[in-house]
């Protein structure tokens, strides 16, 4: 085999195993989440997946006809990465709950196997070019470069380009299915056994099929999320916002009034005690369905709301589907909240919202002093943050979040139903920071007078919430770790 064509084989077969690395986050996350224990499982997988493909593809190649090898490497490779897909969507929805060490058999036996086979296909183009030993160490060192180079390209393709330009499982099929019919020619060319080419390549046609007729559960997928949007049979305009597991927003199109989350209401009640009439100058970390932007500019006229969400396919959902509509009183921007608050540098505003916390990923980077401090700083004197979390018992990660805000402000408030506040469920807390003691008593008025059982920690209470919590930073910030514990822990 010429070295061109060795070495390009090498490359794209490893720029093929990290492309599947990156999109087998992607299928997994509508199942699992898009947490760092689904990372890590991926991650996890494929370098075990290259680990037994090299060394076993390299004991074969020395016992075995590497001519004959290739091609049906290839080709067994591109059918298994094909059949991942479907093999996710069945498994997938064993996953309870999302994350945790749940996501590991699932990671394993859809993407161990064709990353193991991928791999193979370097030792086996290694034996086929060391003809001379004096060259040992050239063509070795080439070829492992040229793999490696592949793996950072791909790495970059996907990141960057595939995500953005195509569905995950179309381009997971396509990928599959290009190496399906590479491998057909190569083993066509390298091995006179055209019955057995020709058999293996109609079995791997059929699992390519397979894969590409496997219908996923998003209507539309980001860069980011798995979204979906689901009608409600009892309201005609309502909308429930899935994102991966996660239910996240309800928005009603036909009436921005209306709220169906808890957390919601109890945002609704804490700004009316913060800011009891008049318009608002709101910042809102985290978009969604954008739930809170329009409330806010139909009940409080003349509010001007600026929204960070990170995910602009998530906004073009929200235009299309939710009912947004941006304007002067609107203003979206998309990126990372940590990087576009600088932008809104200056004490301009009246509250922060926080809403960009799921139940099973956490931007950790959101949840630091170092970022409670920078929200400090956009609020006028007797301005709010308010945040929603979600935790479960032990509550590790609410705790550690009240004493963050604790250093960050002069005042916090801890809300929540009472089997919430003393350990025994998990669910959604909303936490309010100020520069002033918090109206604790409007609070608890608001949320009585539609029927709420929530109730208010301040001052003493929520220190004593807090207890012995640690001080969450850019440098420890653990909270997706306490998160997957508070799963496995739960009842």
């Amino acid at each position: 085999m010429a070295p061109l064509l060795a070495g390009g084989l090498v490359f794209v077969t490893s720029a093929a195993v990290l492309v599947l690395e990156i999109l087998a986050v992607r299928l997994l996350a509508p199942y699992a989440g898009l947490t760092l224990e689904t990372y890590t499982a991926i991650i996890g997988t494929m370098l075990a997946g290259i680990a037994a493909g090299t060394w076993i593809g390299g004991w074969a190649a020395d016992r075995l006809d590497p001519r004959r090898m290739l091609g049906p490497l290839m080709v067994g490779g591109g059918a298994l990465a094909a059949a991942s897909v479907p093999l996710v969507r069945v498994l997938g929805g064993s996953l309870s709950d999302g994350g945790g060490m749940s996501v590991m058999p699932l990671s394993f036996l859809a993407f161990f196997t064709p990353a193991a086979v991928l791999s193979a296909v370097s030792p086996t183009i290694v034996k086929l070019q060391l003809r001379d030993l004096s060259v040992t160490g050239r063509v070795v060192g080439r070829l492992s470069a040229l793999g490696t180079a592949g793996a950072i390209v791909g790495t970059f393709l996907a990141g960057f380009v595939l995500i953005d330009v195509a569905p995950t499982t179309a381009t997971v099929v396509v990928l599959g299915g290009l190496f399906v019919a590479g491998g057909a020619v190569l083993w066509v060319w390298l091995s006179t056994d055209r019955a057995g080419t020709v058999a293996t390549v109609v079995l791997v046609a059929l699992a390519t099929a397979a894969g590409a007729s496997a219908g996923g559960v998003c209507d539309t997928e980001t860069k980011y999320h798995c979204v979906r949007i689901v009608a409600d049979d009892g309201r005609p305009g309502g909308r429930l916002l899935v994102l991966d597991t996660l239910r996240h927003s309800y928005v009603d199109v036909d009436d921005p009034d209306h709220l169906e989350f808890r957390y919601t209401k109890v945002f609704a009640d804490v700004i009316d005690a913060v800011r009891p009439d008049g318009p608002v100058d709101a910042v809102h970390v985290g978009g969604g369905g954008f739930t809170l932007p329009r409330y806010l500019s139909a009940v409080r006229p003349g509010s001007a709301n600026v929204v960070l969400e990170i995910d602009p396919g998530l906004v073009d959902v929200a235009r299309r589907r939710l009912g947004l509509r941006p304007g002067p009183d609107l203003d979206v921007r998309t990126g990372d909240a940590r990087l576009l608050v600088d932008d809104l540098a200056g004490a301009a505003h009246d509250l922060v919202l926080g809403d960009a916390f799921g139940g099973v990923a956490v931007p950790w980077h959101l949840t630091t002093v170092e970022f409670a401090e920078a929200v400090a700083g956009l609020l006028r004197p007797g301005g709010a943050y308010i945040l929603n979390i979600i935790d479960r018992p032990p509550l590790r990660f609410a705790r550690a979040e009240v004493a963050t805000l604790k250093r960050a402000f002069e005042q916090v408030a801890v809300i929540a139903p009472p089997p919430l506040l003393e350990g025994d469920e998990g669910g959604n807390f909303v936490l309010v920071a100020s520069d002033v003691p918090v109206d604790a008593e409007s609070i608890v008025a608001g949320i009585r007078a539609r029927g709420g059982e929530e109730e208010v920690l301040t001052a003493g209470a929520a220190t004593a919430f807090a207890g012995a919590a640690p001080v969450l930073t850019d440098d420890h910030a653990p909270v997706d770790q306490w998160l997957a514990r508070s799963r496995r822990s739960r009842p």
